[in-house]
């Protein structure tokens, strides 16, 4: 009996999610006057692309950092998505026209153009070295989506009659680069405004669902704003209104059936408003991140509770491993160390 009790006191007592991070040591890279809501880990290295055509690289082993600006004709494009593969980086602007730049052998060479009152690309990811995919607001009845499957060096718009119609009003936030999530084949993204709703395919972009969301939606600077997926099954996102950034009701939710349903978590509670939301590697999809200018929260039990680590703010965070990140908002990069 005594040993039953004891196994059941340790199975109980296992289940609970111990915080493992308290604090967090901030390491400022780079302060500059560059705007950066995009950044991508490779390797141990990040690479960023931000406002006025800035675009660069931190190489962690020299410690080295390097910053350029990319001109297309008279216009200095403003970066809000980069993604990479082993082979190449990937830059892609905001507004009219759109510019997709991969690097090339003496700079950026641009892959895709888009042009259009309407246009804007908020988010880019890749699935493998071979396919990857873009998303922006509606220049048409359905979201945008370009999709590559030669390694980024030509691009395709899905047509609209092949994907899910978009609502009034429905668009999404070029805030962190993190509209897009992908596991396997699958790919999810995230929009917002009128609508915060979920656009899955399941075959990387050949066909589509899409689900709703419980977020608060219904003005254009409401809904989701990022997304994150630890598994094919288990989902986070976040989000808010910007212009009331201390609410904290109907904001976070987590889904655990690939994103056809969602649950509300943390309800009342903090953070409010956040622009960037990640699972931390290797926690078992119980530990999540989340960022904004409002500063940095963790959470050690799938959301449902939050201690504020910082009162820094910034845009977007990406991980390298379990305990270390890089996080950019307005005039800096930063190297994040969770303890």
């Amino acid at each position: 009996m005594k040993r039953l009790i004891l196994g059941l006191f340790i199975a109980i007592t296992g289940c609970n999610s111990e915080p493992r991070f308290s604090q967090v040591q901030i390491d400022m890279l780079l302060e500059d006057s560059i705007s950066i809501r995009a950044i991508e880990v490779m390797g141990e290295d990040v690479v960023f692309g931000g406002s006025n055509g800035a675009y660069g690289i931190y190489n962690s082993a020299p410690g080295q950092m390097r910053v350029q600006r990319q001109q297309y004709d008279s216009i200095y494009p403003e970066f809000r998505a980069v993604a990479g593969t082993s082979e190449d980086i990937f830059l892609l602007s905001v507004g009219n026209p759109a510019l997709l730049f991969k690097t090339g052998g003496s700079g950026l060479e641009l892959v895709y153009k888009e042009e259009h009152e309407k246009v804007f690309y908020d988010s880019m990811t890749f699935w493998n070295d071979k396919e990857g995919i873009a998303m922006g607001d509606p220049v048409e009845d359905c979201l945008s989506i370009i999709i590559t499957r030669d390694g980024g060096q030509t691009w395709n718009k899905l047509s609209c009659n092949n994907l899910p119609k978009a609502a009034g009003g429905e668009a999404a936030f070029a805030a962190s680069n993190s509209n897009i999530a992908v596991e396997g084949d699958k790919a999810w993204i995230l929009s917002g405004g009128a609508k915060s709703r979920i656009f899955f395919t399941p075959d990387k972009g050949k066909s589509w669902e899409v689900f709703d969301t419980p977020l608060v939606q219904g003005e254009s600077t409401q809904g989701g704003y990022s997304l994150d997926f630890y598994d094919e099954q288990n989902g986070v996102i976040i989000g808010g209104d910007y212009t009331a950034p201390a609410e904290n009701r109907s904001n976070k939710a987590i889904t655990k059936d690939g994103g056809r349903t969602w649950e509300l978590i943390a309800e009342g509670e903090d953070p409010g408003y956040m622009s960037s939301i990640r699972y931390v590697p290797g926690g078992e999809g119980k530990e999540i991140i989340a960022i904004g200018f409002q500063g940095i929260y963790y959470s050690a039990d799938m959301g449902k509770t939050w201690n504020k680590l910082s009162d820094e703010g910034f845009y977007t965070i990406r991980f390298v491993n379990d305990s270390t990140a890089y996080a950019a908002g307005k005039n800096r990069l930063a190297k994040l160390i969770l303890k």
